[in-house]
């Protein structure tokens, strides 16, 4: 048996590829979400409210939104990769696009199959995003250095955050709803499954990125692909 070595260049060409079907696909997976009407991801509650008081398009908002949260990474000293400055733009267009071409569903079994679809394309999306390993999402830095800054644990600052968003966006008028909490307890387990099966060999695995939710320790440095969820 001859074992052959992967060329450099493939490696790079498969993870760019990763990157941006990710990111694409995220904003697909939250598009969806948006048009099931049974309840949004915690930020996308935050992106739906704004959305709703400003006029502006929630892929709009959300580049806005991801742009803003990336200026909080300077006082944070955190460094944004290509991956980070991607999904700032990616994921709000994406979803656009997807909103501009799937109707509006009638109809629980429609809007059940709808959320269903998006949660775990959701889960495939992050899996092929943080595998590829170009840097957190804004948000998921915006964790990791409050993170460093205030020593607290990566399950109490993502806790903190996320209540934080759901409930402005949910006072702002964004949708609430069990597709939230069905989104919560499963997007964990479905990132961890997809980290696992794009996986890129020989891909640096020294990037700092968002730990899982599950993750109650204090270290975020050099984590597993399998602890990494949540481009966002």
């Amino acid at each position: 048996m001859s074992n052959t070595a992967v060329p450099r260049g493939a490696h790079l060409t498969r993870r760019l590829v990763q990157l941006y079907a990710g990111l694409a696909l995220y904003g697909v997976s939250s598009a969806l979400l948006v048009r099931a009407g049974l309840g949004l991801e915690p930020w996308g509650v935050l992106h739906q409210g704004l959305a709703e008081r400003t006029g502006l398009s929630i892929g709009v908002v959300a580049i806005i939104v991801g742009a803003a949260v990336l200026l909080l990474w300077i006082p944070m000293r955190q460094r944004p990769g290509l991956g980070t400055v991607s999904n700032v733009f990616a994921i709000g267009l994406a979803m656009d696009g997807t909103l501009a071409l799937v109707p509006e569903v009638h109809g629980l079994a429609g809007q059940i199959a709808l959320m269903v679809a998006g949660i775990v394309l959701n889960g495939v999306a992050t899996g092929l995003y943080i595998a590829a390993r170009f840097g957190p999402g804004p948000r998921d830095g915006l964790m990791t250095g409050l993170h460093r800054r205030t020593g607290r644990s990566i399950r109490t600052v993502r806790t903190a955050i996320e209540v934080a968003v759901v409930a402005t966006g949910f006072l702002l008028g964004g949708s609430l709803g069990v597709g939230t909490v069905l989104y919560a307890v499963s997007i964990g387990p479905l990132a961890q499954l997809f980290l696992r099966v794009f996986a890129v060999p020989g891909a640096d695995p020294g990037r700092t990125v968002a730990p899982a939710p599950e993750s109650g320790t204090t270290a975020v440095t050099e984590p597993s692909p399998e602890e990494a969820i949540l481009p966002q």
